[in-house]
């Protein structure tokens, strides 16, 4: 099947709600004692975040325009340039895909389009996190090519 990703317009907010309602549902399931069931953000801060160049929201549609996915990015420099390299970094805040659309490869076209988007931006590496309560996600971004820079740990007091 044949996706069209593009940049997300004030007309996605409806879809992206939905999409982010799904994944919190997985955060929520995976650690209630963190989450809550609510969405990331509000219509009014999506419409800000979209009309943003520092934070490039894609989305995936489908036949008939239909949003099937998200992939939420910010563009990122080190804080301490003393320390670390001054890097262009596109971190990936987000991606979800439909579960109605979920091994249909959405997820993967959302990926390499920020991949290409980084490429063409001149970012010198792509950033994600993963929370371990999300398998399904750690394995995706393990077939993606991602591989682990660096490790939160916890000790639940």
């Amino acid at each position: 099947m044949s996706y069209l990703v593009r940049r997300a317009a004030e007309k996605d907010i409806p879809s992206l709600m939905e999409l982010l309602k799904q994944v919190n549902k997985v955060h929520y399931d995976g650690r209630p004692d963190l989450f809550k069931l609510e969405t990331k953000y509000s219509p009014d801060e999506l419409s800000k975040i979209i009309a943003d160049n520092d934070t490039p929201v894609f989305v995936c549609e489908g036949e008939g325009g239909k949003v099937l996915g998200h992939g939420f990015c910010v563009m990122q420099r080190p804080e301490n340039t003393r320390l670390l390299t001054d890097i262009l970094t596109l971190y990936i805040d987000d991606i979800c895909v439909d579960e109605s659309a979920r091994g249909m490869h959405v997820g993967e076209a959302i990926y390499e389009h920020i991949i290409e988007y980084a490429r063409s931006n001149g970012c010198y590496n792509v950033t994600l996190n993963v929370w371990s309560c999300n398998p399904g996600a750690m394995k995706f971004y393990e077939k993606m090519g991602l591989v682990p820079y660096k490790v939160g740990m916890e000790k639940i007091l």
